[in-house]
């Protein structure tokens, strides 16, 4: 066995692992009892520490050295190769003992979120955020030391590899100058125009199902390897082969899971189109979160928000819930899911505001992990936040700092990545359509076959064979990310 083979054997264990612990903390976030909390937390920390051990083993830097040097090697086994160094550079720089503790403190701050969040009260999360952002802060400390960079741009790269904070500065700082202007304008014309008129349920839960069910069919995702399910937060995890996502339902509302499942849908395509050859490699792995947002965010909002798949979607929705007058028609239903809101829940907003809820959590992010803002200020820096970038400002913290997972869960940097990936979504649209000039038409139909087979071809199954997203984007598209596609999508769309 040479070198590098040994090295595809180890990864292939560490991704399996990796597996198991998808699968547990699908369990943890749907059906886990309360009570099996702390037994869960040893459970993922023991097996977060046992990757640890076999990412870090000592014969890795050899077999690494040695493969390096193998000049028989293809141009997919060296991009893995590319993989497994930059893996190995960010497990080394994290001691065990560091991982095990972040991972029992992620443990309880998720299960006490969920309680605060409920409660309406940060107080309750502050001991155990504090603690996770602790140790969040010491393995950033250790990555950027290591890396030579930043410790928030550490937490960066472990999400996006290549993303610089100095680079998302002067993307955001543009969409900062471009969205108040534009949010007053669309507000305005919104106001002038018939105004959309919301469906009256109630929406029975297994009625939303149904509907959500039989579009994830029409998207292609693949129901004997994966499964829909309900969570407190909407998300897409599972594992290899096995791949759940979760919604969340209001019998008075179905837009909103509706539009959830669309867009883990999106995810899970590319989870289950990753390239079949490399799947248990890391150059069979997703190119970084904000091509997978990207995913989610193409199918939600460029494609099921378009005014060729509503005019389709209107009387499946009103056959399903048996509707009838102006208020399930195509029009309505278009205006309905173009309404821009200045609202409090980033998960809810539009895609005009949304944005701006983003770039709410970077600055605040990036001062949390710099020490230039404390835990205990959060709340009210948030809501300042938000009058600013919003114009909103919360009445309470369910409605605020505690409406998001990510931190509690250790998601640090994260964040961007939603941004960042609705920018990636606009400009890989633009180009599938023009590449394909059938993609269009068939949304009319309900039709996601084109669209499903440019982005398997263009993104899905590329994996992590491009070192950033820059380069995926630039291979697909012809050039790597910028603004102007995003802002004229925007512009075309709401005005």
């Amino acid at each position: 066995m040479t070198a590098y083979q040994e090295l595809e054997r180890r990864h292939a264990r560490i991704a399996a692992i990796g597996d198991a612990l998808g699968i547990l903390g699908w369990d943890t976030q749907t059906i886990m009892p309360e009570g099996a909390n702390d037994g869960r937390a040893e459970q993922t920390a023991t097996l977060s520490v046992i990757a640890h051990e076999l990412a870090t083993d000592p014969r890795m830097a050899d077999l690494l050295a040695e493969a390096e040097a193998d000049t028989n090697l293809d141009a997919w086994q060296r991009a893995n190769l590319r993989e497994m160094r930059r893996h190995h550079i960010q497990s080394t720089a994290i001691p065990a003992d560091l991982v095990e503790a972040t991972s029992k403190a992620v443990s309880v701050c998720e299960m006490t979120w969920r309680a605060a969040r409920a409660e309406s009260d940060f107080a309750k999360l502050l001991p155990s955020l504090t603690e996770v952002l602790a140790r969040v802060r010491e393995g950033a400390d250790a990555m950027g030391s290591v890396m030579g960079i930043s410790p928030y741009d550490a937490l960066l790269d472990s999400h996006d590899p290549g993303a610089r904070a100095e680079r998302i500065d002067a993307l955001f700082a543009d969409l900062s100058t471009f969205l108040p202007d534009l949010i007053g304008r669309v507000l305005d014309r919104q106001a002038a125009a018939p105004a959309a008129v919301d469906p009256q349920g109630p929406f029975p839960v297994e009625k939303q199902r149904e509907l959500g069910v039989r579009m994830m069919e029409r998207l292609g995702f693949d129901f004997s390897r994966g499964r829909l399910d309900v969570s407190l937060h909407p998300f897409c995890g599972g594992a290899t082969g096995d791949v759940r996502i979760t919604t969340r339902y209001d019998e008075a509302n179905f837009t909103d899971a509706l539009m959830g499942i669309l867009h883990e849908t999106g995810h899970a395509l590319y989870e289950q189109n990753r390239p079949r050859a490399w799947l248990g490699q890391p150059v069979g792995q997703s190119r970084g979160m904000a091509v997978h947002e990207s995913q989610s965010l193409l199918m939600e909002m460029q494609a099921c928000r378009s005014p060729e798949f509503i005019t389709w979607l209107a009387p499946v929705v009103r056959e399903t819930f048996g509707g009838e007058g102006p208020a399930w028609e195509a029009d309505n239903l278009r205006r309905l899911y173009s309404r821009v809101e200045r609202g409090f829940i980033r998960v809810n907003a539009d895609e005009v505001t949304y944005p701006a809820h983003i770039i709410l959590r970077y600055r605040l992010e990036k001062a949390l992990i710099a020490g230039d803002l404390t835990l205990p200020d959060l709340p009210g820096a948030w809501n300042d936040g938000m009058a600013e970038l919003v114009g909103v400002v919360p009445p309470n913290d369910k409605l605020g700092c505690l409406q998001d997972i990510h931190w509690p869960g250790g998601g640090w940097g994260y964040f961007p990545s939603y941004t960042l990936g609705a920018m990636t979504a606009a400009q890989l649209f633009d180009a599938a359509r023009t590449a394909d000039p059938e993609i269009v038409p068939a949304l009319s139909r309900g039709e996601f076959a084109p669209l499903v087979a440019w982005l398997r071809v263009n993104v899905h199954e590329t994996g992590c064979f491009h070192a950033s997203g820059d380069e995926l984007l630039t291979a697909a598209t012809g050039r790597p990310l910028d603004s102007s596609v995003f802002k004229r999508h925007l512009e075309q769309r709401y005005l």
